[in-house]
């Protein structure tokens, strides 16, 4: 490949630790902010924690797992570029897929609570035209270059913790373990803990997705691997802190929110936290300024989350899965245009359904798999290629991985056995179209993979670059 032509396909390298920590708690901030509420209504307060902790334990072990791969190929691509290199194009098509699945469809959910929480604050604003308003501007920041998107990250996902740090401070004088655990106003049968839960133990499992929202994309901050000063040494420092950052915020978050008020009063809305602390101060100036804050939180995330749909766009296109389109660059901003305009107006198609727990749930299918084919990928590169470069080796890696697969099923069964199909809301854009129609989760997904793997077989192989030319950055690297 000619210099000029690589020259015009690189991306700028200007990211740091802090940058790439801010990137990865922003990405997964807006979790602490809405969605994970959802599973109080499927598990109550004490399910949707029980459900945390094989969901902490797979993402503990996963991220050493992921950050040895990152470090060893710090590639856009990401998940894409390892299974491809582990398993061969098929196996790096459904990694680069399942990313996609993943990543489209989060912004949708976060962009409906940006709406959820601009409504509550000003209930003359309609949710869904903010939703889509907030898409446009995204969209354009990322367009003005890596380094405004990464300063911005970074500023936003501050003041976010900021509206966390407020919120936990006003609810902790109010909380108690009487709250949180509330009896139901039924008996569901059980005994002993179990009887706090609804449906006991199929209750924890539905709650799974909500409790993955709590960590959902961090694993994107890998996608920015090609525009990090140094990835093999700054990827783990920023990989590792972030995850140590978003376990504290979950505990907090969890705990406090049921221990002021009746869950059943935040398990269905797009902004729990202020919801909760009006049930206990009102509707004064503590609870605006939290919903205000909360808004920073959801931007973090969406502005992240577009960062790293794009950039997955941007490397299936250029290895040759999607069209080449999508792999253009902007030559004065570095910034691949197309895939982000692209993700935009795939997230306000999805928006306009309405459904919030629904596409929070598709997108945890896309992770899930992600995650799945991760781990084959890891195990298949320490035994096909022990000799590779890891300037991050996990410890013990194969017990670790090991333990994380087994986290992975779990919550993998969970999903297969616990989602439902969900009817339109009537409020929804999607509900003028099609009427009382029921979407599916799962369903939808397979249908998503089944699509897309004909057009894999019809013209996405068909142009997939030679694996030395695709992975020339290494050599770049290593030099």
């Amino acid at each position: 490949m000619s210099e000029k032509v690589k020259e015009a396909e690189q991306l700028e390298r200007t990211l740091k630790p802090l940058h790439l920590w801010a990137l990865a708690v922003g990405l997964v901030i807006s979790g602490n902010y809405f969605g994970w509420s959802y599973g109080y209504g499927t598990g109550g307060p004490l399910g949707l924690f029980i459900a945390c902790i094989p969901v902490t334990i797979f993402y503990a072990t996963f991220i050493f797992c992921y950050t040895e791969m990152a470090t060893m190929i710090p590639h856009a691509g990401g998940p894409s570029a390892y299974a491809r290199r582990a398993m061969g194009p098929a196996a790096g098509y459904f990694a680069g897929i399942s990313c996609l699945i993943e990543f489209l469809f989060a912004p949708p959910a976060i962009a409906l609570a940006v709406g959820g929480y601009i409504h509550n604050l000003v209930p003359a604003v309609p949710a869904i035209p903010a939703t889509i308003v907030a898409f446009v501007v995204f969209v354009f920041i990322n367009f003005l270059g890596m380094r405004t998107s990464a300063i911005f990250e970074l500023v936003v996902t501050i003041i976010a913790l900021v509206g966390l740090c407020i919120f936990w401070a006003a609810a902790a004088p109010h909380a108690s373990m009487e709250n949180f655990l509330q009896p139901l106003t039924e008996n569901n049968g059980f005994e002993g803990f179990l009887q706090y839960i609804p449906g006991g133990w199929t209750g924890v499992m539905a709650s799974v997705p909500f409790a993955i929202w709590f960590y959902l994309a961090l694993e994107g901050g890998a996608m920015t691997a090609e525009e990090m000063v140094n990835p093999q040494k700054d990827i783990p420092k920023g990989f590792l802190t972030a995850m140590l950052t978003l376990f504290i915020m979950m505990c907090f978050t969890l705990y406090l929110t049921a221990g002021i008020v009746d869950y059943n009063v935040v398990s269905a809305v797009d902004f729990p936290l202020p919801a909760a602390l009006e049930a206990v101060y009102g509707k004064g100036a503590l609870t605006l300024i939290v919903n205000f804050l909360g808004l920073f939180g959801l931007v973090a995330s969406l502005n992240g989350i577009i960062v790293g749909s794009s950039r997955q766009l941007y490397a299936m296109a250029r290895t040759g899965y999607l069209p080449k389109l999508l792999a253009t660059v902007n030559k004065k901003r570095h910034t691949p245009t197309a895939a982000l305009i692209t993700a935009g107006i795939i997230g306000i198609i999805a928006a306009s359904t309405g459904l919030t727990s629904v596409v929070i749930t598709l997108s945890v299918f896309g992770s899930v798999g992600l995650y799945f084919i991760s781990l084959i990928s890891f195990f298949q590169l320490r035994a096909k290629e022990p000799g590779l470069r890891r300037p991050f080796k996990v410890a013990a890696g194969n017990v670790v991985g090991g333990i994380s697969m087994l986290m992975c099923i779990f919550c993998l069964v969970s999903l297969f056995i616990t989602t439902v199909g969900v009817p339109l809301p009537e409020s929804s854009l999607a509900y003028m179209i099609f009427g009382n129609a029921v979407v599916n989760p799962l369903i939808a997904t397979v249908v998503i993979y089944v699509l897309a793997y004909v057009w894999f077989f019809i013209g996405g192989r068909k142009n997939i670059r030679p694996f030395d030319e695709e992975f020339d950055v290494m050599n770049d690297l290593d030099a």
